[in-house]
């Protein structure tokens, strides 16, 4: 199977050595858009605050139940920095497809605006398309680089489309992995992409991962935040 459906989990250092491709632990509270989503009390993907009232997640990481944890670090733990918030609008893109993981994204409202402080604060959307580069982009701590549609359509022939972008470095060794769904690929302090889909086992593959690409969305994410 040439899909892989992550789940999500970047600030814990238990799911980033199970993976062995999440890197290092994050320094605490260094990446303060960071969110969790939870269903029923158990873990279930990531996003990234984009406002004071505003999440942005991957469509495939929809549940009847979410609820959203921000200023988090380790979930085993209560740092003083978490807030709790319940979730009153779930809007998934309205051309998601499940099969292709095509526009996966989704829009979270918050039931109460987040109280932005050092340990919570949001991303920048873009305002432009990540470009390929040598110099490392982020994702959580993970030095990776935009990889180009071109070598990326050598690794998946027919499947990659324009509103996704690949990431990864040269050999592979460091990618998202299982655990770090909806989470946030972020390019000189913009968000650039979301965690979506990528090749199994991603542990030993030498493939990018592959996000949905933000640039492509902001016209949508931005009438949605305005009339809801």
């Amino acid at each position: 199977m040439w899909l892989l459906i992550f789940s999500f989990l970047l600030t814990s250092a238990e799911a980033q050595d199970s993976s062995g491709k999440g890197g290092e632990e994050c320094v605490p509270h260094s990446q303060p858009w960071q969110v969790a989503l939870f269903e029923r009390g158990r873990f279930n993907c990531g996003a990234s605050l984009l406002s004071r009232n505003w999440v942005l997640s991957a469509a495939h990481c929809q549940t009847r139940n979410i609820r959203v944890r921000l200023g988090e670090h380790n979930l085993r733990k209560r740092d003083g920095t978490e807030q709790l918030r319940a979730v009153a609008r779930v809007i998934p893109h309205p051309h998601y497809e499940v099969r292709s993981h095509r526009h996966d994204l989704m829009l979270l409202r918050l039931t109460r605006p987040a109280h932005l402080s050092p340990q919570v604060r949001p991303v920048a959307l873009p305002t432009h398309c990540p470009q390929p580069v040598n110099l490392p982009d982020t994702l959580h701590c993970a030095n990776i680089s935009i990889i180009s549609a071109t070598s990326c359509n050598k690794d998946y022939p027919g499947h990659l489309m324009d509103t996704m972008v690949c990431a990864g470095v040269e050999g592979g060794g460091t990618d998202s992995c299982e655990g770090d769904s909806g989470g946030p690929l972020v390019c000189g302090g913009t968000l650039q992409g979301i965690v979506s889909w990528g090749d199994v086992p991603c542990d030993s593959t030498t493939k990018p991962g592959v996000y949905t690409k933000v640039c492509s969305y902001l016209e949508w994410i931005r009438d949605t935040m305005k009339r809801n």
